[in-house]
């Protein structure tokens, strides 16, 4: 997704120097990618990241922040994930690694959502949480009836502690399960442009508001000129039936309708795409709306009695049947 590698670049390229706010990131980024993996009763870290720049970067963060050397190495994708993916591993010093940053806890045992320190911290430090845990699983759809903002998971636990991250940072986010896979969604467009904004995208966030509001103005438009195209047909269909109607009706009286009834049909005849206001400016004299248009029914009205008096089709047969609803 094109909008989803722009995102993931700009936040690569950002770096928070608060100490507390790039934990938060890491450790985020290495729950949301792999995170623990026991190998012959050993503990190991494992980030699975689906670029070498963001590879290159964590491996850095580690070495800068907790003085381990971690292994990269390329990876093919999966079923799910495709291409040539990244792997960062720490193997040597795993677990101790794993306690620093809260992978793990007392008890050895692998923490399932997010360390209750990250969940529980600042503004800075939340939005650290998910510029990690976005750069690790995220992706970003264009604007438009399906647009979401997503993070897929590990655990519901660690969905659960996202959402609530957002929440802090006042933007509605909700868990789901997608096949079997937990995600948090971000779904309304003024809260992904508020989480592309906190997670530190100010770039991805202006650009994605203005394709936003670019789409629902060409929504509005769109709809505005469907709605006069559907007038406009309805107009035509009415014309043409009020038309054939007097035709008929003419047709049907011969020389018995009064005067000022012909005239009324004739004016309509003559002038068949005209609304009823502009036939009364065109009548010698002129008339009102009402008027002409009490003669024209009263003209329909009067063949209609005399169709049915004669066992002959009125008015209505002359519809053309799709002018009839």
């Amino acid at each position: 997704m094109p909008l989803t590698a722009d995102v993931k670049a700009e936040l690569i390229a950002l770096r928070d120097p608060r100490p507390t706010a790039r934990v938060a990131e890491l450790t985020a980024l290495l729950r949301f990618s792999g995170g623990l993996h026991w190998i012959a009763n050993r503990v190991a870290v494992e980030a699975e990241l689906d670029s070498d720049l963001l590879a290159r970067r964590t491996a850095r963060e580690l070495v800068d922040m907790y003085g381990v050397r971690p292994e990269l190495v390329q990876v093919q994708g999966g079923a799910t994930s495709g291409g040539t993916r990244f792997a960062v591993r720490v193997i040597e010093a795993g677990e101790t690694l794993a306690r620093q940053t809260g992978l793990l806890d007392q008890r050895r045992r692998a923490v399932r959502g997010l360390p209750n320190r990250l969940t529980t911290g600042s503004r800075p430090d939340l939005a650290a949480v998910w510029r990690g845990a976005f750069l690790a699983a995220g992706s970003l759809s264009d604007p438009g009836r399906s647009a979401a903002l997503e993070v897929s998971c590990p655990s519901s636990e660690a969905a659960m502690a996202l959402v609530g991250a957002a929440h802090r940072l006042g933007v509605a986010a909700k868990a789901r399960e997608v096949r079997g896979i937990p995600r948090v969604v971000v779904r309304d467009g003024e809260a992904i442009r508020a989480a592309l904004a906190a997670m530190g995208a100010a770039r991805a966030a202006a650009a994605w508001d203005q394709m936003r509001q670019r789409r629902e103005v060409r929504a509005g438009v769109n709809r505005l000129v469907n709605f006069d195209d559907a007038n406009l047909r309805r107009s035509a269909q009415a014309a043409v039936a009020a038309c054939a109607r007097v035709e008929r009706a003419l047709e049907i009286l011969g020389d018995e309708v009064p005067d000022h009834l012909l005239a009324a049909g004739r004016l309509r005849l003559a002038h068949r795409d005209a609304s009823l206001d502009e036939l009364g400016h065109h009548a010698d004299p002129a008339l009102t709306k009402d008027a002409v248009a009490g003669r024209i029914r009263r003209l329909l009205a009067m063949a209609d009695k005399k169709a049915d008096l004669d066992g002959i089709p009125g008015t209505e047969s002359a519809v053309p049947a799709e002018e009839i609803d």
